[in-house]
């Protein structure tokens, strides 16, 4: 792609590699999350090479020119789906859990906190299968879900007295895992938020919120 032909089609290959390049900026800090989302979502409505040159115009990793950009030197989502499940659920009752790092979810993974606390992260983790399930229930106590900007998230759980926090919710990058969160949450919050890696654990979500 060249700044001489503005309006020639951008392909699907040509916008993978723009989220590929935002993704890496929003992991360098160089984009905030807002940035971040609301950029890949132009991304991949991109028709053309005018709209796509203007998303990473400002990054280092476009030198320049969108298609450009570095590919992702990972392997992709394809080496995180499949496997056997490490988990498949989780129980907080006066106390708490945490699942982080490389593991493997379940087709179904369950989690229950009880005047405690749960903490899911699965920015590092595989997937047994494309798409999986992510109940979450929380009765008095807090819960906090942390997914990878790439990732496909669907949001669809209930609070009441409490929150359940949707704010996640959107595509992936071509090849993601489809991840299903929902759940119940009573007197207490689900949160579910979008982070890169390189980005601590915050706190777990206010019992009122659940954003």
């Amino acid at each position: 792609m060249t700044s001489e032909l503005p309006d020639m089609r951008a392909s699907d290959a040509e916008r993978d590699r723009v989220a590929d390049a935002l993704r890496e900026a929003v992991a360098e800090g160089r984009l905030d999350m807002q940035e971040f989302e609301q950029r890949l979502d132009a991304a991949y409505k991109a028709r053309t090479h005018s709209e796509l040159e203007p998303l990473v115009r400002d990054l280092p990793a476009a030198t320049g020119s969108a298609p450009a950009a570095t590919a992702r030197q990972d392997g992709g989502w394809a080496e995180r789906i499949g496997g056997n499940a490490t988990s498949t659920g989780a129980v907080g009752i006066w106390g708490g859990f945490h699942r982080a790092g490389r593991w493997t979810v379940g087709p179904r993974f369950t989690a229950f906190t009880m005047w405690g606390g749960g903490r899911i992260d699965l920015r590092e983790a595989r997937f047994a299968e494309r798409e999986v399930v992510i109940r979450c229930f929380a009765l008095m106590g807090g819960m906090a879900v942390v997914v990878p900007p790439d990732l496909d998230v669907e949001v669809s759980g209930i609070g009441v007295m409490g929150g359940f926090g949707d704010r996640a919710t959107g595509p992936g990058t071509p090849g993601s895992p489809k991840v299903r969160i929902t759940g119940f949450a009573l007197w207490g919050g689900v949160g579910v938020t979008r982070k890169a890696k390189s980005s601590p654990w915050g706190h777990l979500p206010a019992v009122a919120g659940g954003g």
